[in-house]
């Protein structure tokens, strides 16, 4: 018989309720999760995808969701934000352990301190780091920028930008430019936009790129626009940021179905002669339909992490395999977060209770890359063979 061990969490069931305690705070302010940032940076948690080498906590992108699902069992927004820095790292690290040195220097940055940031999501870009709106303009000893990034959490504190722009000096073969920019560059704004439905916390302000020149030494790939120039790097993002948004979203979907049971145990029911909901058949069907759910999910999510760290070979089927997980994962989230109210009742719609923000919370999922229309594109073009060829429609 193989004994299965696991390393030890960093973060102790003492530290999730502090973050949890302030998570409402940070959500009723629209404040920045900064008594989090510094805790987690204090615990080493954004190295946690830094190998040991570097000084880093060496987890694999498996071991990083297990801990990314853990820390939104309490605090969801805080794990969204505190991902855009750690898929970079993650990475790196896989890069390096194929033999590819390109992005050592994240891991010696991210060592010293230094925080990293997505600067990806555009308005009208639906093909989201395969393509973009920002326009790149190839000038001597490196990039000009410009354009408007929306959605960059961490805005308040990262060091290096990561971000992309298309280069179109050869119309027939457009380029897209994946750079990292340093926050001392001239030529950017950052406006502060973030007012929104839900994952306040994370401050994702919008960045507003006006010729900022990045140098080449932080241009880490200029690839064809489109799947073609899904290389290393590039699934690699996908694979680490959707895949741990997909792990974020299950741990928050866990911590809906706990306050749900946990009320339905303690809640009385006139009806019932003063027992608990939780001998109403209704409510024990509810119940069990989030627990399934949440099998499924946890076990999705887990199967496709540990193929990736593991090394499995899925080929051509990698891209569908890391956004149906991350899809599977938001969608059966919406859904225990909505029968969590249900079982809950009306004392859900109050701004007192966690469900409530919970619920606010979890309809950010969709708005992730990729959302459900290139997830359905990417999945349906690869069961029929025909992912990558073009025309991309018709």
């Amino acid at each position: 018989m193989t004994t299965m061990t696991t390393t030890p969490s960093l973060l102790s069931d003492a530290d999730l309720d502090r973050f949890g305690g302030r998570a409402a705070g940070y959500d009723r302010d629209n404040r920045f999760f900064a008594e989090d940032f510094a805790e987690l940076r204090q615990a080493g948690y954004l190295l946690l995808a830094v190998p040991r080498a570097f000084g880093g906590q060496g987890l694999d992108l498996a071991g990083v969701a297990r801990e990314q699902q853990r820390l939104a069992t309490r605090a969801p927004a805080t794990a969204v934000a505190t991902n855009m820095h750690l898929y970079w790292t993650g990475i790196a690290a896989d890069l390096l352990r194929a033999g590819d040195t390109s992005c050592q220097w994240i891991l010696e940055e991210a060592a010293r301190g230094a925080v990293f940031a997505a600067g990806h999501g555009e308005a009208g870009n639906d093909f989201p780091v395969l393509m973009a709106t920002a326009r790149a303009e190839r000038v001597t000893g490196g990039y000009r920028f410009y354009g408007r990034k929306n959605f960059g959490s961490l805005s308040p504190v990262w060091t290096y930008l990561g971000l992309h722009g298309l280069d179109t000096a050869d119309p027939a073969n457009p380029k897209v430019v994946h750079a990292f920019m340093p926050r001392e560059t001239p030529g950017y704004t950052i406006q502060e936009t973030w007012d929104t439905l839900g994952m306040r916390a994370t401050s994702s302000e919008d960045t507003i790129l006006d010729g900022a020149f990045v140098a080449d030494e932080f241009i880490l790939r200029v690839v064809p626009a489109g799947l073609g120039g899904a290389d290393a790097y590039v699934l690699g993002i996908f694979a680490w940021a959707l895949l741990n948004f997909g792990a974020i979203y299950t741990g928050l979907a866990r911590r809906a179905f706990e306050l749900a049971v946990g009320g339905a145990r303690s809640k009385t029911s006139v009806a019932m002669g003063g027992r608990a909901m939780a001998y109403n058949p209704m409510v024990q069907h509810s119940v069990a339909e989030m627990m399934i759910e949440l099998e499924r999910m946890e076990a999705h999510i887990a199967r496709i992490t540990t193929d990736w760290s593991t090394g499995v070979e899925h080929g051509g089927a990698w891209p569908a395999k890391i956004v149906a997980a991350k899809y599977a994962c938001v969608e059966g989230a919406k859904r225990v977060v909505d029968l969590a109210l249900d079982v809950t009742g009306g004392g859900a719609m109050f701004k007192t209770n966690e469900l409530e923000r919970l619920y606010r919370d979890v309809r950010a999922g969709g708005f992730h890359p990729a959302n459900a229309a290139l997830t359905h594109e990417i999945a349906g073009k690869t069961a029929l063979g025909i992912l990558g060829e073009e025309p991309r429609w018709g």
